[in-house]
């Protein structure tokens, strides 16, 4: 038994948990090692799909499923199981033909189980898929193989903005289209969210919704604050996440994920 016994803690990873310098600070492993030792559960909820997430699955103490490609993958990284997964429908492939007909200069990721696959890579690409330590193969649309988990489109952010437009305004019921940061825009079957996989694991843990808690930077991350009982981003936040009214804490690079395990110390 302990202090933390039936409380839910999710954590987005990238500029969160895990810093620009690819480190995560030694004061956010030892709060989180103190959370999940008084009988807290902790998990990751992150943008990152399986392969470029598992280096760094064991590097705090996850025990539960962790929540991957932006809500549309809960995988247990303990057991090598896929507990849960959600795919695009098989209409995207024809959609975003449409999309690079109409804006030639966007380039994008599509996620084939542990396979990615790259359309007219640029700069933003190369830079992700470098950082995340992801091989792909570049591809034209029509001969990437379905089902996509998910898609990151990549442009300057003014045409990921008209990009997020095109694609809501003809195909809402379809999809989420949401900034997972100003260059990366990420695609995922209508549904499928951060939020919606916390409170799903949420229910197979037992969770009571009031002691579900988050922490996110980024307008992805909206969606799993929307069910914490606190919302907690970092002071390196997206103007949108602190507009729309999150707790703010720190920056990254001042554990963040620390000092709200400190907040929580107090509430329990």
């Amino acid at each position: 038994m302990g202090k933390f016994d039936g409380v839910l803690f999710a954590s987005d990873f990238d500029d969160t948990l895990y810093g620009e310098d690819m480190r995560i600070t030694r004061e956010n492993v030892e709060a989180l090692t103190y959370f999940t030792g008084q009988g807290g559960i902790f998990t990751v909820a992150t943008g990152r799909a399986r392969p470029n997430f598992a280096p760094h699955a064991r590097s705090v103490p996850i025990n539960a499923p962790v929540i991957l490609s932006n809500g549309s993958a809960l995988y247990d990284f303990r057991t090598g199981e896929m507990v849960y997964e959600t795919f695009l429908p098989d209409r995207v492939r024809g959609d975003m033909e449409e999309v690079a007909r109409a804006i030639p200069s966007i380039g994008f990721e599509a996620y084939h189980h542990d396979d990615v696959y790259t359309y007219q890579p640029n700069a933003v690409t190369r830079h992700h898929l470098g950082r995340a330590g992801l091989p792909s193969t570049e591809a034209p649309i029509a001969d990437m193989p379905l089902p996509w988990s998910k898609a990151i489109l990549q442009q300057r952010s003014e045409v990921l903005l008209e990009t997020q437009r095109y694609m809501l305004e003809r195909w809402s019921e379809h999809y989420e289209v949401i900034f997972s940061n100003p260059v990366l825009l990420e695609l995922t079957r209508k549904g499928s969210s951060k939020g919606g996989m916390v409170e799903l694991l949420a229910r197979r843990l037992g969770i009571r919704p009031g002691h579900i808690y988050c922490i996110g930077d980024n307008q992805n991350d909206i969606p799993m604050l929307a069910v914490s009982a606190i919302p907690f981003a970092p002071s390196n936040c997206a103007p949108e996440v602190r507009a729309w009214g999150a707790r703010i804490l720190g920056s990254c690079e001042e554990s963040c994920v620390a000092q709200a395990i400190r907040i929580l110390d107090e509430l329990y």
